[in-house]
């Protein structure tokens, strides 16, 4: 890096991120100390704000979002608060990855990775079309090679190379492809195409086309969630339950379309030699706690924070809403999302979770594995 470029970048960037740029230049013993970079791709359930920069319904841009977020203000989260990628950022050590499509990812600060995730998007690209323009998975591939392209403009291909590699990962697909599109009204399109078995296996077969191609793009921690209790959701139990139990048609989806995407990711690191897909049973971490969340501190595990209608599951989080006084006592922040407090539940299973929960590690197991073995 040569003294005019190092004055450039000082002005423009700040001589924090300067110094990180060149501690990635510098090879393996420098970048040590550094946190690791991460990137995540999916849906709504890990958009952290791309939607805000896209002519789109799935968005939530708008107050109460954001109401316990740091700053008080709406983000693009779909949450109250933080959302799963943000509280893993925490464990990593690092700040929140910025959106790809924020303005602010740039220069130096594209070394801690980036958030690629598109509220609405599914593993089909049919899926969540009633949202109009949505990044969708085929799309958020090409920007992570689009940013690869960027990053070796910044610091070279080899350390581009050792920061793709020795990266974090986060994928969260799947709950869409039931709920915004086989299940969308009924006698839809797919569910006419297929049984609900045969569509499940048509997913996971195209999920793992997705995967494949993420490790072709130098992924090699990938941590792939699982769908959670679809029928629990207090949009299904407002719409698909006179009960209020959760709906057994989108439970029997999720039951048979979970374990099918664990024996997927099995395949796949077995094919590849190692250990490169992580499944997540997120499934049975949301479970837990709908099924009794009492014993986690939580009030109520059917009716959302923010709503209307029964359950508060019908129809968008406004600022005409009912808004709970106490986010800490709801497991639902909207009428599909959980609240900041249940994502860190969710990811203190993500940290130290049993095999049932994380296959075959955890989290602190792999960040343990992996400082280990980049030591000199």
């Amino acid at each position: 890096m040569g003294m005019m470029t190092l004055r450039r970048d000082v002005h423009r960037y700040g001589m924090g991120m300067v110094v990180m740029a060149m501690m990635v230049c510098g090879g393996e013993a420098a970048n040590a100390g550094a946190p690791r970079a991460f990137f995540v791709f999916g849906d709504s359930l890990v958009d952290s704000g791309n939607n805000n920069y896209l002519f789109t319904t799935a968005r939530a841009d708008s107050p109460p979002y954001g109401l316990d977020y740091p700053t008080h203000r709406p983000t693009g989260r779909f949450s109250n608060g933080l959302n799963v990628p943000d509280i893993i950022s925490e464990y990593l050590g690092a700040d929140p990855v910025l959106p790809y499509l924020s303005p602010h990812l740039d220069g130096a600060k594209l070394l801690g990775g980036a958030n690629f995730a598109s509220a609405g998007v599914g593993i089909l690209n049919d899926t969540g079309i009633q949202f109009a323009n949505i990044i969708r998975i085929e799309k958020q591939l090409r920007y992570f090679a689009q940013y690869q392209d960027r990053v070796r403009w910044l610091v070279g291909g080899e350390a581009t190379r050792r920061l793709v590699e020795g990266a974090l990962v986060l994928i969260t697909l799947g709950g869409n492809d039931f709920v915004n599109n086989y299940y969308l009204v009924p006698f839809s399109a797919r569910s006419r195409e297929f049984s609900l078995p045969d569509y499940v296996r048509y997913i996971i077969g195209e999920y793992s086309k997705v995967l494949r191609e993420l490790y072709d793009l130098g992924a090699r921690r990938v941590l792939v969630t699982g769908s959670g209790p679809l029928g629990c959701a207090p949009a299904e139990l407002a719409t698909r339950s006179a009960t209020g139990q959760c709906d057994a048609e989108l439970q029997r989806a999720a039951a048979l379309y979970n374990p099918q995407l664990v024996r997927m990711t099995r395949d796949l690191n077995a094919e590849l030699g190692a250990d490169v897909f992580v499944a997540v049973n997120a499934y049975r971490m949301h479970m837990d706690f709908v099924s009794d969340p009492a014993a986690y501190g939580f009030a109520t595990s059917k009716v959302a924070c923010c709503g209307q209608g029964p359950y508060n599951g019908v129809g968008l989080c406004t600022a005409r809403s009912s808004i709970c006084p106490d986010r800490s006592l709801y497991v639902f922040w909207d009428n599909f999302h959980p609240t900041e407090r249940a994502n860190r539940i969710i990811v203190s299973q993500f940290m130290s979770g049993s095999p049932d929960y994380m296959h075959p590690f955890n989290l602190s197991t792999i960040l343990a594995m992996d400082a280990a073995a980049t030591e000199p």
